[in-house]
């Protein structure tokens, strides 16, 4: 089966984009004005781990997803291959590719582009959607996933995976990470991560569970049971069993799930049974995918590996997709966690990504497969991109956080405006802030804003952003009746939102109405500067601590998101 013609995609996304406010274009303006337009923003990843791009067509670029693209579930449909990962708080949510190689992917959609579909008012960022599985069975797509704190796991369904996709069925179980299996006389069973049947016995103790589904109900049925307590050895107390998937090859059901926790000890462990409710036994040989054991000081560390699923060929061969890290230093990293893809060898009776003390390359030999070429927006390798506002839709890699519940922002014409809102970003509302991932320890994002603030308090620029308060901010804003250049970050401190001012510069006198503003990161150093003519840099403050971007500092599941950003105050 192929995905959705070009013509086909076209509509659906213009009317995804209708609903998002994003179809209305804008008369191109002479003038600056209190709402801000980018008239472009370019993107440049340069990591020396990923310099020298694979010439020939025998190989390809880990990660295959770079960036914040977590929790990977992948199927396949005849010669076409379809992938999703989680979203959180980011809107739309859980984000559908395509790709005919496994090497080069192309987003065709997002699964939940509805607010109807996905509620994430007041939602922490690293709160909403958790860990979606993308199944295919009898000419439907199914995605099963979790919303966090309102609602729980769900399913929708559609014909064509670029959507438009249904409205949830909520399923009533407690837990995470949900899984739908199809089993070959057709009956359906999900599996899960949730609590032990039993008073946990030490933290992080959870539990695999199952259930049957029944498909033309669309509900859960019969008898919900424990298939696997703790993990591999309930004795040596194993942390967070979870993202569990079945599979079913030679008579065997096989249970593939993380262990360890989705930090440094996390794994991919595989279980097997006769039945399908169990009893699984555990491989002898677990884990079978983990970089917990290896030299932390390595060269260009890829770490945290585990979450992984699983996909067979048209000729018999097995690949997973999962999830892993690149640290600058130790465990610090600020693209969040992103998918790789490895050859699993089936050769026995067990699965096995890697043995002993393999590490994850950056480059390997790609899959048997025809090769496709890459997609419009690069999500591998190092690379330049330049997003000009031409279309009267955003590129499908801009999110914004939380459901709209409102038009804020035109594109179109060659510029992409945001209507200033008293909304600050570091709230728990949607503020007017349109991002797109990090994907590079080494990086450039810069932009050319047309902005005239009105009033003490405005502020317009960009934002590299992790949550409500860890992020820098470089941008035009009025204070005391004057356009000044600010810098400023995020403030960790419980007892205040307001954010702390790094640096302050007078915006030149008789400037041209358009700014130009930059964002350069280089691992745990951050960079920021401006300029009132092209190329004609000026540094704005010192060097700043990027480890203030990391998970490991910042905390949650996410990774640092980069873009436009417009306040008005009240």
């Amino acid at each position: 089966m192929q995905h959705s013609s070009r013509r086909r995609l076209a509509l659906i996304l213009a009317t995804a984009s209708a609903v998002l406010g994003a179809s209305c274009t804008r008369e191109s303006t002479n003038s600056a004005s209190a709402d801000p337009s980018f008239e472009w923003f370019e993107y440049t990843g340069n990591d020396s781990a990923l310099a020298g791009e694979a010439s020939d067509t025998a190989s390809y670029h880990n990660p295959v997803l770079a960036g914040f693209y977590p929790d990977p579930s992948i199927c396949r449909v005849g010669d076409d291959y379809y992938l999703v990962t989680s979203s959180f708080a980011w809107f739309p949510g859980v984000p559908i590719f395509h790709s005919r190689d496994l090497t080069h992917w192309a987003q065709i959609g997002s699964v939940l582009d509805r607010a109807s579909q996905l509620p994430l008012d007041s939602a922490g960022v690293s709160r909403g959607i958790f860990a979606p599985t993308i199944r295919h069975h009898d000419g439907v797509f199914y995605m099963i996933t979790t919303l966090i704190d309102r609602g729980g796991s769900f399913i929708v369904t559609a014909t064509d995976p670029a959507g438009p996709w249904s409205e949830p069925t909520y399923l009533g179980f407690d837990g995470i990470d949900p899984d739908i299996f199809f089993d070959s006389d057709g009956r359906a069973w999900v599996v899960n991560n949730g609590p032990p049947d039993e008073t946990p016995r030490y933290d992080g103790h959870r539990a695999i569970w199952i259930q049957e589904y029944d498909l033309a109900r669309k509900a859960m049925v019969g008898e919900r049971s424990v298939i696997v307590n703790g993990g591999v050895d309930l004795s040596k107390k194993p942390i967070w069993i979870e993202a569990p998937h079945l599979l079913r090859v030679n008579g065997w059901y096989y249970l593939i799930a993380a262990e360890g926790g989705t930090a440094e000890n996390h794994s991919e462990v595989v279980f097997r049974s006769k039945a399908i409710r169990g009893p699984y036994i555990p491989y002898a040989g677990n884990p079978i995918l983990t970089q917990r054991h290896l030299d932390s000081s390595r060269v260009n560390p890829i770490t945290s590996t585990g979450h992984a699923d699983f996909v067979q060929t048209p000729a018999g061969d097995w690949w997973a997709v999962f999830l892993g890290t690149r640290p600058y230093r130790g465990d610090f990293y600020n693209t969040g966690r992103e998918t790789f893809l490895l050859h699993v060898d089936w050769s026995g009776e067990w699965p096995v990504i890697l043995r002993g003390d393999a590490t994850v390359p950056y480059t390997a030999r790609r899959p048997a497969l025809p090769l496709q070429p890459a997609g419009p927006i690069p999500l591998s390798g190092n690379f330049t991109y330049r997003d000009e506002f031409a279309d009267s839709t955003l590129r499908r890699d801009w999110e914004m956080l939380r459901t709209p519940r409102d038009t804020w922002y035109t594109v179109g014409n060659g510029a992409l405006t945001l209507r200033a809102r008293p909304v600050p970003i570091d709230g728990n509302q949607q503020p007017s802030f349109i991002a797109r991932r990090q994907q590079h320890l080494t990086m450039t994002a810069t932009t050319a804003m047309r902005y005239a603030p009105q009033r003490d308090g405005d502020r317009a620029g960009l934002v590299a952003f992790q949550n409500e308060r860890y992020y820098f901010f470089v941008g035009l804003a009025r204070e005391d009746g004057k356009d000044v250049l600010v810098l400023e970050q995020g403030n960790p401190d419980s007892t205040s939102k307001a954010p702390k001012r790094i640096a302050t510069v007078s915006r030149p006198a008789g400037a041209a109405d358009t700014t130009y503003l930059r964002i350069v990161a280089n691992g745990d150093r951050y960079s920021v500067s401006f300029a009132v003519k092209p190329d004609a840099w000026t540094a704005l403050g010192p060097d700043l601590d990027g480890t203030l971007l990391s998970t490991k500092v910042a905390g949650g599941f996410v990774g640092t998101m980069i873009g436009p950003y417009a306040f008005k105050a009240r």
